[in-house]
């Protein structure tokens, strides 16, 4: 079958002519090839693989190529990579490859086009198109992966044991695959990753987080982290998360399963937003429930103190799997521990002093942190859903007043340290904080508007009872 019409880039023609000139076959092979099949997006990146030297290539392509491109060389690896019109280009040269059982760092031997096929994780991956004059644009399937592509199934070329054992981030990769693309995992490469759980201890954090970034923005998380429950491998990489699937009953009081209702949430925020960090929020918003969880005749099931508690056991989690210990960390952290406070308040009477307060605290991102809370909302009762959405939309129509009218979003007092220490010639002391706090506390509280006359007028009069006199 021949496939001319996927390689109308420029580019391609390119590599056709330097390959003929140095006399190699090449071909374009893996995503770019996979996703042009199942007429997707393309992704801004293609592989070739050179029967011989992918550097030469690499190098002849730059010589062909207006403005001669940087080629970018990594010799350990024997691949080059450079960037044509925003499209990244990476060569490497056909190989075999073999492996020792410490390292998915591979043992490479120059080898053959079915060679470089056989060492792809997955038989959509190791469809080619050719590149070579003979039979340009041809497609190159031993694997039968376009029958695959079109049943809509993940299998690995070669003994799904091998394949996994050898590089355990192909587990996470195909799971990822079966998320974005909505495939199944054939039954035999599913058990073979649960037989290889063990192997994913030899994967840098890093690696494991990019993939587990990637099921996050999918349009359908849960897809991801149910295979990785059912295999073992979310026990080993986020066992905080598998913890929260443990319901218990005593005296007849059952509590829901947090960790299916954390999937939930994960899924029902998606629509709502494309920021990968929102959606760990979303993933670890109740982490802290399974350690926190206490019975008693009068109140039944509680999980007193499970955000403070999900908040520390968030930056673990980013600590372990070595994740940016940044504002990203801090972002999550805040979502979880705050994840409760705008639900409470849909709960309730929403007051002007509750919904200040929340703003303060959340300040930048109060946006976020309403969203999170409603995707928060899985109960299976519509009356109770149309509720809690009614009552969110009264509270960000409060966030929305409030703010107008006080601006506590980004919270600068009226007035300052230094002005209350000229206006009483004091010294920094206790007494300047104390002041500054009374006049935070009266604007949240609503006491005296967010504006300096006031504050002034507040000051004084507290000054007073502090026994200060103003000079």
């Amino acid at each position: 079958m021949n496939y001319t019409k996927a390689l109308d880039n420029p580019i391609f023609k390119i590599i056709a002519q330097a390959s003929q000139e140095l006399n190699v076959d090449s071909y374009v092979i893996g995503g770019f090839v996979r996703d042009f099949l199942l007429q997707r997006d393309f992704k801004k990146d293609i592989d070739i693989v050179a029967i011989g030297s992918g550097i030469d290539l690499a190098l002849k392509v730059s010589e062909l190529l207006p403005n001669n491109p940087k080629v970018q060389v990594f010799k350990n690896y024997g691949t080059a990579m450079l960037r044509y019109k925003e499209i990244d280009v990476e060569f490497v040269g056909a190989r075999k490859e073999s492996y020792n059982q410490d390292s998915r760092n591979p043992i490479v031997e120059n080898g053959t086009l079915e060679d470089d096929q056989n060492r792809r994780d997955f038989t959509i991956n190791s469809l080619a198109f050719s590149l070579n004059t003979r039979n340009y644009g041809d497609l190159v399937d031993p694997f039968n992966g376009l029958e695959d592509l079109e049943n809509k199934l993940l299998r690995t070329p070669l003994n799904p044991d091998i394949t996994y054992s050898d590089d355990p981030l192909r587990m996470l990769r195909g799971i990822r695959f079966a998320t974005q693309l909505n495939f199944e995992i054939e039954a035999e490469s599913l058990t073979a990753i649960e037989r290889n759980k063990e192997r994913i201890n030899i994967i840098s954090g890093e690696r494991i987080v990019e993939e587990l970034n990637k099921i996050l923005s999918t349009d359908k998380p849960s897809i991801g982290f149910l295979h990785l429950y059912k295999t073992g491998l979310l026990d080993i990489i986020l066992p905080e998360l598998t913890a929260l699937n443990n319901v218990e009953e005593i005296e007849g009081h059952t509590h829901k399963n947090n960790f299916y209702h954390t999937l939930e949430v994960v899924d029902n925020i998606c629509p709502n937003t494309d920021d990968v960090w929102l959606r760990w929020s979303a993933l670890l918003h109740d982490i802290g429930k399974a350690p926190t969880k206490k019975f008693s005749k009068k109140q039944g099931w509680t999980f007193h103190g499970h955000e403070f508690l999900g908040g520390k056991m968030a930056k673990k989690i980013f600590e372990r799997l070595h994740m940016p210990l940044n504002n990203k960390l801090k972002f999550v952290q805040k979502m979880v521990m705050m994840s409760s406070r705008p639900i409470v308040l849909a709960q309730e009477i929403v007051t002007d002093s509750a919904v200040r307060r929340l703003v303060f605290d959340a300040g930048e991102d109060v946006d976020d942190l309403m969203t999170l809370c409603e995707a928060d909302i899985t109960t299976k009762n519509p009356a109770k859903f149309k509720k809690y959405h009614n009552n969110f939309d009264v509270v960000r129509k409060k966030i929305i007043e409030v703010e107008a009218r006080d601006h506590v979003r980004q919270f600068q007092p009226p007035i300052s340290g230094e002005q209350i220490m000229e206006l009483f010639n004091l010294k920094p002391s206790r007494e300047i904080g104390m002041l500054k706090e009374a006049v935070k506390e009266a604007i949240l509280d609503g006491k005296i508007p967010n504006e300096y006359h006031a504050a002034y007028e507040f000051v004084l009069k507290r000054a007073e009872k502090l026994g200060l006199q103003k000079v």
